[in-house]
């Protein structure tokens, strides 16, 4: 009579927060900036000509800007378009280290049961 083996169960994964949105991302790092800089919304709106509740919007992450908004108010911060992707990547790099990475194999040789 042949052996019972156990029913391996699939494994599930474990619960995470979802990856931040980019327009998230973006929008609390240019808030940070202007708010390390000392800029008050209305001028640095003024100065890359929108308006201060598209500003508003951009940097509580509802509005996805386009390039040309970004161009825009990045020069209105004196901020290199440069600085900013970095500075992203590595907060975006930052959040996933600090979450248990998902589908990801171990490190290492997988052992297989005999």
């Amino acid at each position: 009579m042949a052996d019972i083996l156990p029913f391996e169960q699939e494994r599930t994964a474990p619960e995470r927060e979802p990856e931040p949105l980019w327009r998230e991302v973006l929008g609390r790092h240019l808030r940070a900036v202007r708010e390390e800089r000392g800029g008050r919304l209305v001028d640095v709106a003024e100065r890359a000509g929108i308006s201060p509740q598209y500003l508003s919007e951009v940097e509580r992450g509802r509005k996805e800007p386009s390039s040309e908004m970004i161009a825009a108010v990045t020069g209105a911060l004196d901020l290199d378009l440069a600085d900013l992707l970095s500075d992203l990547a590595g907060q975006v790099r930052r959040s996933r280290s600090a979450r248990p990475a998902v589908g990801r194999r171990p490190a290492g040789p997988v052992l297989m049961a005999a």
